[in-house]
């Protein structure tokens, strides 16, 4: 006899399953604590800023000019300077990382300076970090830029070309890497959330041995699969409005967008997250293996393969082709431009729909592989 739809059925099962999220203690520490984790060690560790950068600072030649671009460097707020008459000492502190970098200005600066033939500065990094080597190189040629542009307007003659360029970033003026490894580290605390505790709830039954019990109930599998995606749904959503507030009011990250923009877009990444873990779940019957799964197949690709950390423009084209199967290299461009940008649903909703479709897939191969029955 067939059974249909019960919302009574419903609600219990949803209250049975609050009633062991609550008694487990690994539960609330993935949901709470290790988001919390996450978000200030991207917040306060984890940084791509150059501030307060050690570099060294060859200074041979003790010109008016000479001595006035080695006070731009010590007073510049992204350095931390170390002067030396020649380079010999200081090669031996970028050999050994107690510098990051070298300026050297040459030993006829001033007169060269003077005599309207500017000889360039010499900026040495170290190029076993290439990421960093680039921006201190970058900052270092922007201290100079602006001390030059500084000589030039109070009557110094200009020794560059008479167009000049002034940079203007949007959105994101100050550079700050904080803007946009925060909203990532949000895009993976819900990955974590929706994948990892989801792919426990089917795998914990059968190691219990309750699934027999549930077996022999009237329930019915849409029952089933709500009353185990409806509490994970909604601990998930908090964990990301706290971490939103962690964000906004601790790290000071901006906010151009909307609430109503947010909730939607994590509603619609955590239907393929949710459905990946329940997925792995009903594959796997050991909450060990189901784990190592999830971790594998969720966290992993959505720390590396979703322009987090790393740009998936500049990843050789396989690997860009694997990237684009991964749901979070959707979810956080759209996160970070609700924060950083506002509500641009021309953005948004591209990504969003794709969330949707792979939600789709995990939950169509979900229903198919998880059964009523007792193999």
């Amino acid at each position: 006899m067939s059974v249909g739809f019960d919302r009574r059925r419903l609600m219990a099962m949803l209250r049975k399953e609050a009633i062991q999220i609550r008694r487990d203690p690994s539960t609330l520490l993935i949901a709470f604590v290790l988001p919390l984790i996450l978000l200030f060690l991207f917040g306060y560790a984890v940084s791509l800023d150059t501030s307060r950068t050690k570099i060294g600072l060859v200074l041979p030649d003790g010109s008016a000019d000479a001595i006035g671009l080695a006070q731009a460097y010590q007073q510049s707020r992204w350095f931390d300077v170390t002067v030396a008459r020649s380079i010999t000492p200081l090669k031996a502190d970028l050999i050994a990382e107690r510098i990051r970098a070298i300026v050297v200005i040459p030993p006829d600066y001033g007169r060269r300076r003077a005599g309207a033939d500017p000889r360039p500065i010499h900026i040495v990094t170290d190029g076993s970090l290439p990421n960093q080597a680039g921006f201190t190189a970058a900052y270092a040629e922007g201290v100079r830029a602006a001390w030059a542009r500084g000589e030039a307007g109070v009557g110094r003659e200009q020794t560059t070309s008479p167009i000049t360029t002034q940079t203007r970033f949007w959105f994101n003026p100050e550079l700050k890497s904080r803007y946009f490894l925060v909203p990532g580290a949000i895009a993976i605390v819900i990955t974590i959330i929706g994948t990892l505790l989801t792919a426990l709830v089917v795998s914990r039954e059968w190691e219990r041995g309750t699934m027999e019990a549930l077996m022999a109930t009237p329930v019915t599998m849409l029952e089933f699969v709500m009353s185990k995606l409806i509490p994970y749904f909604i601990l998930a959503q908090i964990s990301m409005g706290l971490s939103t507030l962690i964000a906004v009011f601790v790290f000071g990250v901006p906010f151009r967008g909307s609430i109503f923009a947010l909730l939607a877009l994590a509603s619609a990444f955590l239907v393929p997250a949710l459905g990946q873990g329940l997925f792995i779940s009903s594959a796997f019957r050991n909450q060990f293996v189901a784990s190592q799964v999830a971790l594998l197949s969720g966290f992993l690709p959505a720390f590396l393969l979703s322009g987090f950390i790393f740009e998936i423009s500049s990843m050789p084209w396989p690997i860009r082709i694997i990237a684009r199967l991964v749901p979070a290299r959707y979810l956080i461009p759209s996160l970070q431009t609700i924060f950083m940008a506002g509500d641009i649903w021309s953005l948004i909703l591209p990504n969003m729909a794709a969330l949707l479709g792979f939600g789709a897939i995990f939950f169509a191969l979900t229903w198919r592989l998880t059964r009523k029955r007792l193999d």
